[in-house]
């Protein structure tokens, strides 16, 4: 991927967590690689067709300034977060956060964080069969969905793209009694995987989400289907979703927002799994 290089840009700021340093403020720097597509620009000569380094220094230095962090980790993740939501064209920023003034008792130059994040593209699909009572008022299962996706939307680190038709389904796995609404979303991100599925999960608590019986009837079920391409298999995550080629819930709401999206295991599209799917039954 090509890149843009800032480096030392130099910006007096207020972060720390002593209190005089966000009384004194000192001097930061940042070092920022910036992964964007540049073949464009280099054919047309066009300031339109990539981004301004020099727009991309101004807003460092206003959004470093702009509010104290204790920590130039979240200063660092603030910046980062900022300039993916604002240039679509940015695939990826690494930036590192330099403190040469950092009252610390010993000798050094410096110390600083590095932090790199991507835009990644995710399906996410979503289902509820319960109702939830919250301050005395009881939210049946589709106002559940609409307040879980509004929370994803209004959160800085996640753009929903587009969103399937919601279906009602029958229970899946022989536990649940309900029936289901269901649906799927596609989504830009930029969390970690990790990072993704802790979000979801405080999003499915935030709705009295408990896992206490297995394919049991839930509240709120917000689950990763595809995270870019990538497959992934940790003890607290799979990507894809492990069983997602046997659900009508998940390959319908999918189909109908991507039917070409190729499995990376299986080797089918959402089409053709859909189709073999019913076959199967």
């Amino acid at each position: 991927m090509d890149e843009i290089r800032i480096e030392n840009l130099k910006i007096f700021a207020n972060h720390g967590v002593l209190q005089s340093e966000k009384k004194e403020g000192q001097f930061f720097y940042i070092n920022a690689v910036i992964e964007i597509p540049l073949g464009k620009a280099g054919r047309t000569d066009a300031l339109n067709d990539t981004v301004s380094y020099a727009e991309l220094c101004e807003v460092m230095v206003k959004e470093m300034q702009a509010k104290s962090y204790d920590l130039i980790e979240a200063a660092a993740m603030h910046l980062i977060v900022h300039i993916l939501s604002e240039y679509k064209m940015i695939k990826r920023i690494t930036l590192e956060l330099r403190k040469p003034d950092a009252p610390i008792d010993a000798s050094f130059d410096s110390v600083s964080v590095r932090i790199s994040r991507a835009r990644h593209k995710v399906y996410i699909a979503y289902g509820s069969s319960m109702s939830y009572e919250k301050n005395g008022k009881v939210i049946e299962s589709p106002e559940i969905i609409e307040g879980a996706l509004k929370m994803l939307s209004d959160d800085p680190e996640i753009e929903i793209v587009k969103k399937s038709e919601d279906i009602v389904t029958e229970p899946y796995g022989g536990v649940a009694k309900n029936m289901f609404y269901n649906g799927i979303i596609c989504a830009e991100t930029f969390y970690e995987p990790e990072e993704l599925l802790d979000c979801l999960h405080s999003v499915e608590k935030s709705y009295g989400r408990t896992r206490d019986v297995h394919w049991g009837d839930r509240t709120l079920d917000l689950d990763i289907v595809y995270y870019d391409h990538e497959v992934i298999k940790t003890d607290r995550l799979s990507i894809p979703h492990a069983d997602m080629q046997n659900r009508d819930f998940v390959l319908e709401p999918l189909n109908e927002l991507a039917p070409d999206m190729v499995h990376p295991v299986l080797h089918m599209t959402t089409s053709q799994l859909l189709k073999l799917m019913k076959k199967c039954k």
